[in-house]
């Protein structure tokens, strides 16, 4: 697998490979445009000057003469001639006459036009560019102004200067190196640490954490990396906490029904004490059975993503859920009061809703004082059916409040397991709440009781 950096140093390079054929694109556009194109303009715009000198008829000899007078000042070679086939004795290299002008060239000079020819002279080792302009009198080509002039090649333009060119981009691909290098190697310091702490995560040290030294992405991703971890931690001694819990909450059942056993097994109890000894196995049993079906009901509510929800008369299933209830509301004399808005229509599921009801209310007359009363009623509020469960009990200090919907959490971790709950009641009723769309919010006072408010958005019309 290919590092992050050798790849931005592989895309560095393609970056300069192009670079550098781009440089040399336009080194040779700008050859051609400007030097040989401003070469020939020069040319044409010099034989154009002489031959206004020309008058007509028969080219003269002084006209000849006049024309290589201004050859040994001017930066071209020039000559004039009667006939182009003497070119070959006032040039220095070969010229090939039918391709110089052949027929083409002959209409075009005919009709006054110059011709340019740009070719290679083994000679001079380079291009040379000539201008033919015609000396031309009543459609006669009576004779031709030939200019010639090797054109330099881009390396003698620059022949001066390439060796300070090639020491300046030496030293400026070194240090462009140098900056390149020390800038990667900081891009790639977090993204390290990062790489680093990773895998330290996946071997379970999950109090790591890496530095965030910048507000970039890698600032960005390195927020959302601590705020992962910590995320996990929390999950991770979370699920410690419960399965410790759990453990507890088992063992101390399973210890009272296998001693018990053990004992009746032995006959070291007889009589009274064994019934009694039977009624406590049949109750830690109970126990057992219900603390299960809250750990599978939990489990159930976390790993439900989406339920079907329909139309529900919300009064109709909180009676229902106040008639399951009944037997323990009067075994402490507690009245439940209603007040029910009859109209309300909420989309829910019933059953759920019902486990919703049924575990706050019971949780109300646990931990309400004998003799008291426990009010319900539900109205509307936003658009949404609120429902409050007011007890009168023993209330929940400001500071467990918002711990109170944890699993297994407890207020009075001394109360016994014989009038304290599993703890894991409203924490089953704060997941169905939230599959319902809804909330909970709980209020307590201490020694005044507690009221539990539902929220749980209406059937839309």
């Amino acid at each position: 697998m290919k590092k992050l950096s050798t790849k931005i140093w592989g895309l560095i390079v393609l970056f300069l490979l192009v670079t550098i054929t781009f440089m040399y694109v336009l080194t040779e556009y700008l050859y051609e445009q400007l030097y040989v194109e401003d070469t020939e303009a020069s040319m044409v715009e010099v034989g154009e000057k002489l031959r206004t000198k020309y008058k007509g008829g028969k080219v003269t000899d002084q006209f000849i003469l006049d024309v290589e007078e201004f050859n040994t000042y001017s930066n071209f070679d020039v000559f004039a001639v009667r006939n182009p086939r003497e070119l070959s004795a006032c040039v220095p290299f070969d010229i090939d006459y039918d391709a110089l002008i052949g027929p083409n060239e002959r209409k075009e000079l005919l009709q006054g036009n110059s011709i340019t020819k740009i070719g290679y002279e083994e000679r001079f080792e380079r291009q040379i560019i000539s201008v033919i302009l015609p000396l031309t009198d009543q459609s006669r080509l009576e004779g031709i102004i030939y200019l010639y002039y090797p054109l330099a090649k881009i390396s003698e333009l620059a022949n001066k200067e390439v060796f300070l060119l090639i020491g300046c981009a030496i030293i400026f691909s070194a240090l462009l190196g140098f900056f390149v290098y020390e800038g990667i190697r900081h891009i790639m310091r977090p993204l390290k640490e990062l790489q680093e702490a990773v895998e330290k995560m996946s071997n379970g040290n999950y109090e790591t954490r890496v530095i965030v030294s910048s507000k970039d992405e890698i600032g960005k991703l390195s927020e959302a990396f601590n705020e992962m971890a910590s995320s996990i931690e929390r999950e991770d001694e979370a699920q410690k906490n419960f399965l410790a819990t759990v453990s507890h909450e088992l063992r101390t059942p399973i210890s009272y029904v296998k001693g018990y056993c053990e004992a009746i097994q032995q006959q070291f109890i007889e009589g009274k004490d064994k019934d009694e000894a039977i009624s406590l196995i049949a109750r830690e049993a109970n126990r057992m059975e219900r603390l299960t079906n809250e750990l599978l009901e939990l489990a159930r509510t976390s790993n439900e993503q989406n339920i079907e929800l329909y139309p529900i008369v919300l009064s109709e299933t909180i009676r229902d859920a106040i008639c399951l209830l009944e037997k323990k509301s009067a075994e402490k004399n507690i009245e439940i009061k209603t007040n029910f808005d009859e109209q309300i229509i909420v989309e829910g599921h019933e059953e759920k809703l019902k486990q919703i009801f049924i575990n706050t209310i019971e949780n109300a007359i646990r931990y309400s004082n004998n003799d008291s009363t426990i009010s319900i009623l539900t109205k509307i509020m936003n658009g949404n059916a609120i429902i409050e469960i007011i007890d009168r009990g023993i209330g929940i200090p400001a500071k467990d409040l918002p711990h109170i919907t944890e699993r297994f959490y407890r207020v009075n971790k001394a109360r016994s397991r014989a009038d304290g709950g599993s703890g894991l009641g409203l924490s089953i009723v704060d997941q169905l709440v939230k599959q319902h769309q809804g909330n909970v919010t709980i209020k307590s006072v201490v020694g005044e009781g507690t009221t539990v408010s539902i929220t749980i958005p209406l059937m839309e019309e």
